[in-house]
């Protein structure tokens, strides 16, 4: 398989597991001072995961939780975050240009920052009051859910914590690999129908609806070069359905937790509308070891990033577009 090292994968998920007593430590330090909301700061793909993380606690908690746009908070500021918020927030440089500007303005609030930031040593690692350095692609996700199932669990919220745990410690990491080893196939023919599209459009929501948001964005847009959208399930049927015809492509992304039917509503629809949709569902990868109440929390996305790693490691090779090449981003002042 292309761009595929096993255990590499294996070894990363679980690292990011065993992130677990660290993260208590942390939570139930802040926990115990008291809080007076939570927020979730991001801009780009970190914005995408933050929108995940959001939905997740709303679904499972009464937790005040928000998303912060990073560049949103230095330019309009949000009086709600008060030197008694919690601001959680990700990066891989340790140096995103306007995170570190809204960090910079949090910390004249007072606020309480947490940092995943997989760069020791830099702007932003030395701003946090907390920071757990793990630099391994594709756990920003299970360190953002360990934070908020942690807080829902302090809050009495979620009675089978531990439980939940024991199984994604026992069994995500080979799942989610089993899972990629599935949607290879797939993944390579979805690249090659799609390479070269003028316009793809994907819709998912829930849990789902962040990593559509990235996916359109940070990985068909920058990475590969190609135009796409990404669209909430609920908002495609306010608008965007009208430009849809028998050719455009489009791809939907169900996954199992509580805004599952929206995506079911659009998955209904788009038969009788188009003629080159695709749908992927979670639902199609088994993860042994996971039982069905659990799959909707952390594992459905986490799903939908195997079978998109699958896509563009082969639209990579099919295009001889390297995906760590950039015409603008980061390639000078602007």
């Amino acid at each position: 398989m292309l761009k595929f090292n096993e255990q590499k994968q294996v070894d990363d998920i679980q690292g990011a597991l065993n992130l677990r007593p660290h993260v208590e430590q942390i939570v139930d330090k802040i926990c115990e001072k008291g809080y007076d909301n939570i927020f979730y700061l991001g801009i780009g793909g970190t914005y995408a995961s933050a929108l995940q993380a959001e939905t997740y606690i709303k679904g499972h908690s009464n937790l005040p939780v928000y998303v912060q746009h990073a560049a949103e908070y230095y330019t309009t500021g949000n009086r709600r975050l008060t030197k008694d918020s919690l601001v959680i927030l990700s990066s891989v440089t340790g140096t995103t240009e306007e995170v570190v500007k809204a960090v910079n303005e949090i910390k004249k609030v007072g606020a309480t920052l947490v940092g995943f930031i997989d760069t020791k040593d830099t702007s932003l690692a030395e701003s946090c009051d907390y920071v757990i350095i793990y630099p391994a692609p594709g756990t920003e996700q299970i360190k953002f859910f360990m934070v908020a199932d942690r807080l829902m669990n302090n809050n009495g919220d979620f009675p089978d914590y531990e439980e939940y745990y024991a199984e994604l410690e026992g069994h995500l990491a080979k799942g989610l690999v089993e899972a990629e080893k599935q949607a290879d196939t797939f993944g390579q023919a979805f690249a090659e129908k799609h390479r070269h599209d003028a316009m793809h459009y994907f819709i998912g929501a829930g849990n789902q609806w962040g990593g559509v948001y990235s996916y359109a964005m940070c990985y068909w847009e920058e990475q590969s070069w190609l135009r796409s959208k990404s669209i909430h399930a609920a908002e495609f049927l306010h608008g965007t359905l009208e430009i849809v015809d028998e050719t455009t492509p489009v791809t939907l992304f169900l996954g199992e937790d509580e805004q599952r039917p929206l995506a079911e509503r659009v998955k209904k629809l788009l038969p009788r509308i188009c003629g080159n949709y695709t749908f992927i569902d979670s639902k199609d990868y088994s993860i042994e070891g996971i039982s069905e109440k659990n799959r909707g929390r952390v594992l459905s996305h986490l799903l939908m990033h195997c079978v998109t790693q699958r896509i563009d490691a082969h639209v990579e090779k099919l295009n001889c577009h390297p995906l760590d090449i950039r015409r603008y981003y980061r390639q000078f002042e602007y």
